[in-house]
């Protein structure tokens, strides 16, 4: 049975190995809004659009102090040679055990032409400053991802 979380929803707890050394929680992201955005694949060219399109809008995205952070079934080095390749500003993390996927939806079967399989489910969660999930898109589509996470932060509103 797949997990579906919704806005209002506590964010599940993690611990998790970050690109250039250290761990992140969800406790280290307290304090401000942060943006989780769950990709299958470190590298691959829609993760990468992604990765990129991310960058390429990290000062608009984080100018109010959201916090971006990217988690990929990845070990961790093929997590820290994408973030060098790729120059990302912002945080990036390996479950490899897909434990915290597991917890948040973002890990479940897909139907990839016509082939039934496990894997991560494109996933997106804006999180307030108290761990409360503000925002849930499931299945997000690369082309449209900034556009919902500056829509989960209020960003429209501000400029």
């Amino acid at each position: 049975m797949n997990i579906k979380l919704a806005p209002g929803d506590k964010a599940p707890d993690f611990d998790l190995p970050l690109a250039g050394g250290g761990r992140i929680t969800l406790a280290d992201l307290a304090g401000d809004s942060a943006l989780i955005w769950f990709y299958p694949a470190a590298g691959t060219s829609l993760c990468t659009r992604q990765a990129r399109d991310l960058r390429d809008h990290a000062e608009e995205l984080t100018a109010n102090g959201a916090r971006i952070l990217g988690i990929s079934p990845d070990p961790i080095e093929k997590v820290e040679e994408f973030v060098e390749k790729e120059n990302l500003p912002f945080a990036m993390a390996a479950d490899e055990d897909h434990a915290v996927m597991v917890a948040y939806g973002a890990w479940g079967e897909k139907n990839m032409y016509g082939v039934k399989k496990m894997g991560v489910i494109r996933s997106s969660f804006v999180i307030d400053a108290h761990g409360v999930l503000t925002a849930v898109k499931y299945r997000v589509g690369t082309p449209k991802h900034v556009e919902f996470v500056r829509n989960a932060l209020n960003l429209d509103a501000q400029m």
